[in-house]
């Protein structure tokens, strides 16, 4: 009997079968086993294989296939014998049994599946194109520059990288509009960069980095890595690898503290730096303890050589609706321990002193945050609000330099108010959108007067210099709209001082980024035309659009962006009339800004329509991305010139004290 006798079946012989998984494949010894072959399903095939079925139907004859096993230049080769039957055949992988593709989608193929079958079809993701620099496209950045920067050029690569950045934003936001969908116009922007060839300090090294100076701040990561301050996108620990005792060993470079579990002991110039790996330990989600090896390794090696980290503070301010990033300079590496997490694992933790001997950064912020909060009281503080609450943020009046308590009386105002003298004939019509006016929607009359693009993204930062911006004015129902920056007031904390040698000047407490606005010059509007001139030439108080001034270049190059260069639009202002604004008796906060040759800030003639007449006004824009405390100033530039004085056309009635290293020596 074979098991069965009748209908009864011995189950036992049946289980003593293993399942087809168990069982491993046989394959012939090296002497009887067929050469590799790689060829194409409809061949052509080597002696002793042939096509099977579906590949088995003959080819049409137009339709060449190349021989995969075919080098361009192919040796000589020699046939083997046909081998019989009983050998082992090349078998077709299963993956290249496939529906024929009846779709255009690109290549991809997309099967069937029954009706109502809940099982999700993968979508091949797109890939994106790599980023690939134009012939004609050139950085002006040689290779040693782009190696070892300085000063200028790293200020010249943040700019560039910014201008590009806010066209990327300006460009996406049109499509947040329509699609609703968010995208990253610095990533893009970056890589931009990056691929181009926009970037300096390429060469990593430890300790200073040519032309970064203590108090920058960054805005984005990106920054930092074109400016080879700090490398990694993402990671917080910076490093390279170094010969040592042993062969190759990692020091680290920089680090980023992101203030999530980074704890300073109180004091501003002591890091405790928490190291890297086992999961997300910033957010107490660690899931592993962190190993010695990468980052951590890298520290514990600049811990043994004494070797200088330079040190960058995340900071979330309220005033910012993102992260912000300050260099603080170089740290030595003093300890290093683990430690138990608040779920158990192993966590590395490093402590790190402040060099000596370097400029406050760090500890400004520190200290701003203070003196925002009452403790303790601004040094040298004569006034909490020297507008009188006319301005929604208090402007402070502070002097820690002498004795003097504050600046000639004046009345405060945040307008610009139209003298007879000045009168612009121009009708002007406002637009007609219900709500908040939409980037890239042509039926707006005010974007269609801005050449059809937004004139500020959608945070309110400038993208592009140009000849005239065109605002939404209160006659316009839109509300509430991104249109109207400059009649929204300021948005930062400023400070009135008095300066060492030239009179009372203007800062904030606030980092500003760069394309963001500051404030307007208010005051009386007279046409320059019918103003005596002695009189406006002795007037300290007084901006005059018709001067001369130094040009310079902050919108974003159409090469970077792709786009067609004869498109490129002027950055001078243009205005109807000219226009001077003397704000003596009555002005704002912009009065007190001082000239400087190379400024941080700059001037932008804005028009808006109120009752049918248009108006105009001067607002001033950040320049560059502008750290806490530092001296805002912008370009007086100088009365046309009617001759030359020691060999420069650009000369002044007064002489100039900036200081800065291109100082042209005079001004007015």
């Amino acid at each position: 009997m074979e098991g069965n006798f009748g209908n009864y079946t011995d189950k036992n012989r049946v289980l003593e079968i293993k399942p087809l998984r168990t069982l491993r494949p046989v394959f012939p010894s090296g002497n009887q086993a067929p050469p590799f072959v790689c060829a194409p399903p409809f061949g052509p095939f080597p002696p002793g294989f042939s096509p099977f079925y579906p590949f088995s139907s003959s080819q049409p004859a137009n339709q060449h296939t190349p021989d995969l096993n075919q080098a361009q230049n192919p040796p000589p080769q020699h046939h083997h014998q046909a081998r019989n039957n009983s050998e082992p055949s090349l078998v077709t992988p299963l993956r290249t049994f496939r529906s024929p593709d009846t779709t255009s989608n690109g290549g991809h193929v997309e099967e069937a599946l029954p009706e109502g079958s809940t099982v999700k079809r993968k979508i091949p993701k797109k890939k994106r194109p790599p980023l690939v620099c134009p012939e004609n496209f050139e950085s002006g950045i040689s290779v040693a520059d782009r190696e070892n920067g300085n000063r200028k050029l790293v200020m010249s690569v943040i700019m560039r990288f910014d201008a590009l950045r806010r066209r990327f934003s300006q460009l996406e936001d049109a499509k947040e509009a329509v699609s609703g969908s968010i995208k990253r116009g610095d990533l893009k922007a970056g890589s931009t960069c990056m691929s181009r060839g926009v970037r300096t300090n390429t060469k990593k090294r430890p300790g200073v980095v040519p032309g970064v100076e203590i108090g920058d701040v960054f805005f984005f990561r990106f920054e930092m890595c074109l400016v080879g301050l700090h490398s990694p996108s993402m990671a917080g620990i910076d490093y390279l690898l170094v010969k040592g005792e042993s062969g190759e060993e990692p020091i680290a470079t920089s680090i980023v503290s992101s203030g999530y579990y980074d704890n300073d002991e109180g004091n501003p110039d002591v890091l405790v730096y928490t190291g890297q790996g086992g999961g997300n330990a910033d957010k107490e989600k660690q899931t592993s303890d962190q190993k010695l090896e990468r980052g951590n390794l890298a520290l514990e090696k600049s811990l043994v050589r004494n070797s200088p980290v330079r040190v960058i503070r995340g900071l979330k301010e309220a005033s910012q609706s993102a992260k912000i990033y300050v260099y603080d300079g170089l740290y030595e590496i003093k300890e290093s321990w683990v430690e138990k997490g608040k779920l158990g694992h192993n966590t590395f933790k490093y402590k790190l002193v402040r060099a000596p001997g370097q400029p406050p950064a760090f500890a400004t912020w520190i200290a701003i945050q203070k003196w925002k909060a009452g403790l303790p009281s601004r040094e040298g503080l004569i006034l909490s609000d020297l507008t009188s609450g006319v301005e929604s943020i208090g402007v402070s009046l502070v002097n820690d330099v002498d004795a003097e308590n504050g600046p000639p009386y004046f009345t405060y105002s945040t307008t610009v108010n139209y003298s007879e003298s000045f009168k612009l004939t121009q009708p002007s019509v406002g637009c007609h959108c219900s709500n908040s006016c939409k980037p890239g929607n042509l039926d707006c009359h005010c974007i269609r007067q801005n050449g059809g693009d937004f004139p500020y993204c959608g945070n309110g930062v400038l993208v592009s210099r140009k000849s005239l911006i065109h605002e939404c004015s209160p006659s316009c129902p839109c509300s509430p709209c991104k249109n109207k920056v400059t009649q929204m007031g300021i948005k930062v904390k400023l400070e009135v001082f008095k300066t060492v040698n030239r009179g009372w000047g203007l800062r904030s407490w606030d980092p500003i980024r760069a394309g963001s606005f500051i404030c307007i010059y208010a005051g009386e509007a007279k046409d320059k035309s019918k103003v005596v001139q002695q009189t406006m030439a002795d007037d300290d108080y007084t901006f005059d659009t018709t001067r001369v001034y130094t040009p310079f270049r902050w919108n974003y190059e159409l090469g970077l962006a792709d786009e067609d260069a004869s498109e490129e639009m002027s950055e001078e202002p243009e205005l109807p009339l000219p226009l001077i604004i003397n704000a003596k008796n009555a002005g704002n906060v912009a009065r007190f800004m001082n000239h400087s040759c190379s400024p941080n800030v700059f001037w932008q003639p804005v028009s808006y329509e109120n009752n049918g007449q248009l108006y105009l006004q001067v607002a001033f824009f950040a320049m560059s991305h502008i750290p806490p405390m530092t001296e805002l100033t912008y370009d007086y530039g100088v009365t046309r010139p009617s001759g030359t004085q020691n060999g420069n056309t650009l000369y002044g009635r007064k002489k100039c004290f900036c200081g800065s290293e291109f100082c042209r020596g005079s001004f007015g």
